[in-house]
């Protein structure tokens, strides 16, 4: 995905400093102040991530739409009509998402580019892996002389059958991510309990051992041990929340999706909401 920086990227990235401004003039030393820097770099990058989004919703939608195109293709080129012809008579047709790249590839062919360069040029334009395996496959039929009205119903069936496999997958993985979700707030539940309630009492009976030795240095040295322990404490647990979170994310983006990169959003989702609720519950 090619990211491009707009106005409403500029806006919300002057937001995010603004309130991380003001967030460490008037909260810093707060158990408000690390839960304020999240949520500024939320809002700072918050507009990417809802490109990113919008980018596979429109991705999804033009394997849609490009199904329909080969089929209503596929039956104006049964009616005799040479597919150059036939791409030129379905192109004033609603594709949605796909209408910009059907009309450029439309006055493509009206302009004289050969058919193999203009369908080339139309798989590059959508950026889509189904869309340029398909249009592969036409190519090359084309190259070798095959019957290009059977090749598009195959290509029509396949693309179908590829999105339904999708569409199952997902349905199928709709549980098994909502258990993913579950589990790794129970994670966050189990160490709240860690920090908030066992620490503590593992600190206060640490100190009643080491008042026990009293001044031996075996005592003294436990001591320095069980401080240095909790010191460093919040930052594990914080560091096994992130590790948690991500590969967890990426997970669920692998079973439902297919791919790891849709499970960047759930990762994004999972460490922010993870944080947030470490630092405002515990104030670190």
């Amino acid at each position: 995905m090619e990211i491009r920086v707009k106005t409403k990227h500029i806006v919300f990235i002057i937001l995010g400093i603004i309130l991380l401004g003001l967030n460490i003039y008037l909260l810093m030393g707060t158990r408000w102040f690390k839960p304020l820097i999240v949520i500024s770099l939320v809002i700072a990058g918050i507009q990417f991530f809802l490109d990113f989004l919008n980018e596979n919703k429109r991705q999804k939608e033009i394997e849609v739409k490009f199904l329909e195109f080969v089929r209503a293709l596929v039956e104006t080129v049964r009616s005799g009509i040479s597919v150059p012809k036939s791409i030129l008579q379905i192109s004033d047709e609603d594709f949605g998402a796909l209408n910009p790249y059907i009309r450029k590839l439309s006055n493509q062919i009206e302009w004289g580019f050969p058919l193999q360069e203009a369908f080339t040029i139309f798989a590059y334009d959508t950026n889509n892996k189904v869309i340029k395996k398909a249009i592969s496959i036409v190519i090359e039929a084309e190259k070798s002389g095959g019957n290009l009205d059977k090749v598009l119903e195959s290509v029509s069936n396949s693309t179908f059958l590829i999105k339904k496999m999708k569409e199952e997958r997902r349905t199928s993985v709709y549980s098994q991510m909502v258990q993913g979700y579950i589990i790794f707030f129970v994670f966050i539940i189990i160490m709240l309990i860690l920090q908030i309630y066992l620490m503590p009492k593992i600190s206060s009976i640490s100190v009643d051992v080491q008042s026990g030795f009293g001044d031996n240095p075996l005592g003294s040295g436990f001591g320095a041990g069980q401080k240095l322990a909790e010191d460093n404490m919040d930052m594990i647990f914080t560091w096994l929340m992130i590790i948690q979170g991500l590969f967890a994310g990426l997970l669920i983006g692998k079973f439902s999706e297919g791919e790891i990169k849709y499970g960047i959003k759930h990762s994004l989702i999972l460490i922010i909401l993870g944080y947030l609720i470490i630092t405002t519950v515990k104030g670190i």
